[in-house]
């Protein structure tokens, strides 16, 4: 069985087959799953489906797309949601150079804040960062954060074992099986594999045979795959070392 940690199952790209999504990653062998917030609404619908189905738990943050409505009361908003049943994250918060929605130093801002905040209620802290990675690092550092996954891992071997040097989690998406991608799975052949997470970052970046179309959680099978060729290991043996990895960080229950 393996764990998804970091769906957006709770997107509206999945209202149409939501329960049929979800029973098709039960089939798949995906026995929990994350639905990450990205803002309030998100975070609270996150909420919700934690709720609602039982294989399903939250994380609840704000993207820094939107970093420009970090502010007190919103901050006050996530606190509470935080503090709500199966929430087991903050995040996704970090860093976004490439789009840049939102200006570095607010971005920033409410980096810094959301890892104080997670710091705060003893939760660990699920990061983005795009294009990014020098930031992103330096202040991990210097707010002195443990408890950390850099979430759809797109950085080099030397941010990968400086993460891992530090005790953080990496996590490993659909991105691995594609063709020209060779850095990543350079990464994942080299990875301290305590340390190892896998996700489909649901609907986006879905694995090569998938290309094109919305991802799922089911599809996380074939990222597994990749990862398992990749450090020639069994694909269960996979799935128990990465599932008990992910129960360690986000102290989930164990898979039946």
């Amino acid at each position: 069985m393996f764990i998804d940690t970091h769906a957006h199952i709770q997107m509206r790209e999945f209202d149409a087959d939501r329960v049929e999504a979800l029973t098709r990653a039960e089939a798949a062998g995906i026995g929990l799953m994350l639905a990450v917030g990205y803002h309030l609404e998100s975070s609270r619908q996150a909420v919700e489906a934690a709720g609602r189905y039982p294989q399903v738990y939250a994380s609840v943050g704000i993207h820094p797309h939107d970093a420009n409505g970090y502010d007190d009361a919103a901050e006050e908003t996530l606190r509470a949601l935080a503090t709500q049943p199966k929430v087991v994250a903050i995040g996704e918060a970090g860093l976004d150079f490439f789009r840049n929605r939102s200006p570095h130093s607010v971005q920033a801002e409410a980096f810094r804040r959301q890892i104080r905040l997670a710091r705060e209620l003893d939760l660990p802290l699920i990061v983005h960062d795009r294009e990014a990675d020098r930031d992103t690092m330096q202040i991990l550092e210097a707010e002195g954060v443990e408890r950390v996954v850099l979430h759809c891992f797109s950085g080099d071997l030397a941010m990968a074992e400086e993460a891992w040097r530090r005790g953080y989690y990496v996590s490993i998406a659909g991105p691995v099986t594609y063709p020209k991608n060779e850095a990543l799975r350079e990464v994942v052949r080299k990875a301290n594999t305590d340390r190892l997470l896998l996700e489909t970052d649901c609907p986006y970046l879905p694995p090569q045979a998938f290309r094109g179309q919305r991802n799922e959680p089911a599809h996380l099978l074939h990222t597994a795959q990749e990862v398992a060729r990749l450090l020639n290991m069994p694909l269960i043996e996979l799935g128990c070392l990465t599932s008990e990895n992910a129960r360690r960080l986000f102290r989930l229950p164990p898979l039946e």
